[in-house]
């Protein structure tokens, strides 16, 4: 399995899923992507490797590119997890992530806080805590996956 992270954006959080993704499996490759250009070499060094999987790592860099990172998963019949349930609705293999309408609630929540006088200093720091299961079975399918029913079961959307 490989771990794709951003070492530039918060390295504390990195250290953090490193050490989780190391407990998880035996063998971990980290690869480190920190512009756009890096990710297609990602790719190939994946392959290169014998990778069996890719971890994306929530972060800025990746966020935005979820359509990208999940045609170069498809290119290269890379099985991928992302945070961004985007990358699942391009073709991408499973997210799990926190939940973006309830980031959205959020927002609103602190807005309106705001917007009522309360100085943006004295509100609580607050995190998404509804995360997201997502798995696109026509991906699993084209990987030649099958995804057992009890994690079928467990995802909050299946795409079919």
């Amino acid at each position: 399995m490989a771990v794709l992270i951003n070492p530039t954006n918060n390295p504390g959080n990195v250290e953090v899923e490193l050490r989780q993704a190391r407990a998880a499996v035996q063998t971990i490759h980290i690869l480190q992507a920190s512009t756009e250009p890096d990710l297609d070499g990602i790719f190939s060094t994946l392959i290169q490797q014998r990778v069996g999987g890719l971890v994306i790592t929530a972060d800025t860099l990746f966020s935005g590119k979820s359509a990208e990172l999940a045609a170069l998963a498809s290119r290269h019949a890379m099985p991928t997890i992302s945070p961004y349930r985007e990358f699942v609705t391009a073709g991408g293999l499973m997210s799990y992530g926190g939940s973006v309408t309830e980031l959205y609630r959020l927002v609103g929540v602190y807005t309106g806080r705001v917007l009522n006088g309360d100085k943006p200093a004295d509100l609580p720091v607050q995190q998404v805590t509804k995360v997201e299961l997502v798995i696109n079975l026509r991906t699993a399918k084209s990987l030649g996956l099958t995804v057992p029913p009890t994690l079928l079961a467990r995802a909050d959307e299946v795409i079919e």
